[in-house]
């Protein structure tokens, strides 16, 4: 009578051994054949553009208040919000990256607002032979501060060479432009080529035929040493003027900077110029104007700056007139989205002021304060 017992238990429990084993098995095939499933409909799908970390732009809003002092004039002292930028930058799939750059601005004499789109432009990711394209609005090419927008700039004011020649706006315009990375072993350098339908400027003007603003430059940048780096940057310009001739312009940038590794958060300097020479065919006569600006950054602790400049120019339609200016900045950086900063600036001219004709010298003072929300990317070195 045990020995019965002890047999049917035996037998219960191999039974719901292989039981168990068919329902696992049973479990297992019903997943491998969901997974199965999963892929084919996975493969069968079209592919995604971007990622869904790259889904929608990085979006930022750059602020750009100003209080105006001069020595000159009935309404001497202003306080303006100078720009607003709005900015949109995003992948747009492994070929293009998409940048965009929205900006608002105030006249601080009449206190209104005007708008504009100030770049916008779609940029290669793949191209061979180190080339890269660009197409749409965009920065040219030429000098140091040119390509920067105002708000990254060191300094407050643009320098006098740099408006009388090119704006307040700066030069900039809609078309192509092709850069290429010399294979070059020694030492970095890239060439570019630009074509555009350049915005107003007293330089050059949009054209009412088919004649094209044409820039080259070629950046040559050196690794000096671990704490230093040296920049040589040669451009060249030919477009249309208001005469509707022709104006060749060749300019040359030099920047070196000195950074040490051991205290590269607390000290560094910048000597950064640039130089201009236009060559104008006006109606009657030929301009050959100068322009230049040398400038000074010396980083006196982690957040402090001080940045002292001077400016000469001519005009790009009279080689006769002639600007001089020095300017000194103490700049405040309180981290990567604020900064503070406030200018002196002595100017003298050899011809008085449009809005006053006696007036050959006069001071300015400003004061900037920057800030920044949302992700925005980084500037060029």
């Amino acid at each position: 009578m045990e020995k019965n017992k002890i047999f049917l238990a035996f037998f219960l429990l191999v039974g719901s051994e292989l039981h168990a084993q068919v329902d696992s098995t049973k479990n297992d095939s019903l997943l491998l054949l969901q997974i199965q499933n999963d892929l084919q409909t996975s493969s069968e799908s079209p592919p995604q553009p971007r990622t869904s970390a790259s889904a929608n732009p990085n979006i930022s809003v750059i602020g750009d208040f100003r209080g105006i002092y001069r020595s000159y004039g009935s309404h001497n002292l202003d306080a303006v919000l100078g720009e607003v930028e709005f900015a949109f930058e995003s992948v747009v799939d492994p070929y293009v990256r998409a940048d965009f750059f929205y900006s608002v601005s105030e006249d601080a004499a009449t206190g209104e607002f005007s708008s504009e789109i100030e770049e916008g432009y779609l940029t290669t990711l793949s191209l061979p032979a180190h080339l890269q394209l660009k197409a749409g609005r965009f920065k040219e090419a030429m000098g140091r501060i040119n390509p920067v927008h105002s708000h990254a700039l060191p300094f407050i004011d643009l320098p006098d060479a740099y408006i009388n020649f090119f704006g307040e706006e700066g030069l900039k315009g809609d078309g192509l432009s092709l850069s290429w990375l010399l294979p070059n072993q020694s030492f970095f350098q890239e060439l570019t080529f630009q074509a555009t339908s350049p915005g107003e400027n007293p330089s050059f003007v949009r054209s009412q035929k088919n004649h094209l603003l044409y820039v080259a430059h070629l950046k040559n940048f050196w690794d000096l040493s671990s704490d230093a780096t040296l920049e040589l940057g040669l451009s060249g310009m030919n477009g249309e003027n208001i005469t509707g001739k022709t104006t060749n312009m060749a300019a040359l940038d030099l920047t070196y900077k000195w950074k040490p590794v051991q205290f590269n958060t607390y000290k560094s300097i910048t000597w950064q110029n640039e130089f201009y020479y236009s060559h104008a065919n006006l109606d009657s006569t030929q301009v050959k104007a100068l322009g230049l600006y040398s400038m000074l950054s010396y980083q006196l602790s982690k957040r402090l700056f001080l940045v002292g400049r001077y400016d000469y120019s001519n005009s790009p339609t009279s080689q006769e007139f002639v600007q001089q200016s020095g300017a000194l900045t103490l700049g405040w950086y309180a981290t990567e989205f604020q900064k503070i900063e406030l200018e002196a600036k002595q100017t003298s001219m050899n011809e008085g002021l449009e809005e006053n004709n006696e007036e050959k010298n006069f001071s300015q003072l400003f004061l900037r304060w920057i800030f920044v929300i949302g992700s925005h990317g980084a500037h060029s070195y």
